[in-house]
């Protein structure tokens, strides 16, 4: 089986406005989108999980317009506490309990996105804190919210360029701290090279993909290991190659002239990769 997730971060913003949404008006993005990827997903039924995490104003939509045997609906994170009877009763203001999002009808959820890992790292840096680990203790808590709702997740684990140096022990930590007490059949993991992601910098190798994923296995045993670098035409062929991968972790699939998320491009992606591993229509 293989899974293939897209994070859709801020992606439902007005071009107008600065963002890269050319497709629809805003309200009705994530329900454009599924509408539209649906039908061609069918014909890998039974060989690979499709997921899809939306910002939260996107989610209702997105699970109202989803057929979940095909395509199923996450956030984009959970909080580290939750409601729970006799205690707080949802005093959770700008945050988003996952009993929230399991009463929407999600399924999912992405947690230690190194877009969250970084706005963490910044808040406790401020606040004087510089343990690492600290950030792999809360994102701990998040996950087992996450799984106390019934939740699957995807974690997200990856070394930024100024430990590459201890890229094993720094992932291993990511593993080991923030993924203590977990149920590992609800897991997945996305492998991110925080160091080679972004404008002008260096893709990481075949070879240094394969080595990062087998550390992970080492560490966890059998769970599904994810690109989460960004799979994307230029690489599918090439990530579908690797045995330790189990699939990739879409964003912009569009990344010159009218950047964006575009729903044909994305189904091409998915086409490439599953070809790759030998699932051809």
């Amino acid at each position: 089986m293989q899974h293939i997730y897209v994070n859709f971060k801020r992606f439902d913003v007005p071009a107008s406005m600065g963002g890269v949404n050319r497709i629809s008006e805003a309200a009705q993005y994530s329900g454009t989108i599924v509408r539209s990827v649906l039908p061609s997903l069918g014909k890998y039924r039974g060989k690979a999980e499709f997921v899809h995490f939306y910002p939260e104003s996107q989610l209702v939509s997105a699970v109202m317009d989803t057929d979940s045997s095909l395509l199923s609906i996450g956030s984009q994170g959970v909080y580290r506490e939750d409601v729970r009877p006799g205690g707080n009763f949802g005093a959770f203001t700008t945050n988003r309990p996952a009993s929230a999002v399991a009463a929407i009808g999600c399924t999912h959820t992405i947690i230690g996105h190194c877009e969250e890992r970084n706005d963490k790292n910044e808040l406790l840096s401020i606040g004087g804190c510089s343990d690492r680990k600290a950030v792999n203790r809360i994102l701990a808590k998040e996950v087992q919210c996450a799984q106390s709702r019934g939740l699957k997740v995807l974690y997200c684990c990856g070394e930024k360029d100024s430990e590459l140096d201890d890229w094993d022990k720094v992932i291993a930590e990511q593993l080991e701290i923030g993924l203590d007490g977990a149920d590992l059949s609800s897991v997945a993991v996305a492998y991110e090279p925080v160091w080679s992601i972004g404008p002008g910098k260096t893709p990481a190798g075949k070879e240094y993909i394969e080595k990062v994923a087998r550390l992970i296995k080492k560490v966890l045993g059998p769970v599904p290991v994810v690109y989460g670098g960004g799979l994307k035409e230029e690489n599918a062929a090439m990530l579908s190659s690797i045995e330790e991968i189990d699939g990739g972790l879409i964003a912009l699939t569009r990344f010159s002239g009218e950047i964006g998320f575009y729903p044909e491009e994305y189904l091409r992606i998915v086409d490439l990769y599953m070809e790759g591993k030998g699932e051809r229509t």
